[in-house]
């Protein structure tokens, strides 16, 4: 039925008929239950694009497991779940932690989700839970239920006595990684972790404040040697982007007035399939 669709869509998008209403991408995207059977390439943006040959990250593994199973958002570009696997190694080393808690990455074919996310469309996206992950035997129905825990204090201008050192090192060793374009985090981490670090700082220009993402933190990587049609995002100002941070916190302690001349801001249009790479109806019949 799903493939039916798609064909009737791509029909739609070549007549370019303004009678018949297209389904948004979302629907299509959202209604795949397993990758394509391509070879993997992520395709597109990360904000407007699509995954071929996706991979399932294992649902639990000696140092990971993946949450919120109901949604089939375990699936990424095989870097990523290489990238994942590696990162939980490094987190069972911290006191506290067995290994990591492991959010929403993508669906099996990316493209827009049918709830959430903006970006996590082209296999290089992952959210990682903030909560230490200290048991790795949770039913499906604890990982249904359990929530991870906040960092953040004042709105997000400042840490809460629930971060710790662990998690610094451990977004340290993330933005270490050479796989790694940036990573975003609530702005009053970014901060403190300009305090705490010592010696080489460039790691820090990929910590990114960002709104939310006190939660999780968001690491996004790089698209793979020899992906064609993937878009990287443009890369991080220079420097360690710490007085960047802490005007976000400035900002956040003392608002700044609101403009009465800014325009307004347009709400955002569901994507259609023609609105994706061309690439992704083939991802989708596949």
């Amino acid at each position: 039925m799903v493939r039916n669709l798609i064909r009737l869509t791509l029909a739609v998008t070549l007549l370019a008929s303004p009678v018949v209403a297209q389904p948004w991408a979302k629907t299509l995207c959202g209604a795949q239950a397993s990758g394509s059977n391509q070879t993997a390439e992520p395709i597109g943006e990360y904000a407007r694009g699509c995954l071929a040959g996706g991979v399932e990250l294992a649902e639990t593994g000696p140092t990971w497991q993946a949450m919120r199973l109901s949604r089939n958002r375990n699936w990424a570009h095989p870097d990523t779940i290489d990238f994942v696997q590696d990162l939980s190694r490094v987190a069972a080393r911290q006191r506290g932690w067995s290994g990591l808690y492991v959010g929403d990455m993508q669906q099996p074919r990316g493209g827009p989700m049918l709830s959430g996310h903006r970006s996590h469309q082209s296999g290089l996206d992952v959210d990682i839970w903030m909560r230490p992950a200290t048991r790795l035997n949770l039913t499906r129905t604890e990982r249904e239920n359990l929530s991870s825990i906040s960092m953040r204090r004042a709105k997000g201008a400042f840490v809460n006595d629930s971060w710790s050192r662990q998690h610094h090192n451990i977004l340290e060793a993330a933005a270490k990684d050479p796989r790694v374009a940036r990573i975003f985090v609530f702005p009053g981490a970014k901060v403190q972790m300009c305090k705490d670090a010592k010696g080489d700082r460039r790691w820090l220009r990929k910590i990114r404040p960002w709104w939310g993402h006190h939660y999780h933190f968001h690491v996004r990587l790089n698209c793979p040697r020899g992906a064609r049609a993937c878009v990287n995002q443009t890369p991080p100002p220079a420097g360690d982007g710490c007085a960047d941070a802490q005007d976000w916190v400035n900002n956040i302690l003392n608002p700044p007035p609101p403009d009465p001349n800014a325009p307004k801001p347009k709400p955002r249009r569901e994507y259609v399939l023609a609105d994706l790479p061309k690439q992704c109806a083939r991802v989708l019949s596949r």
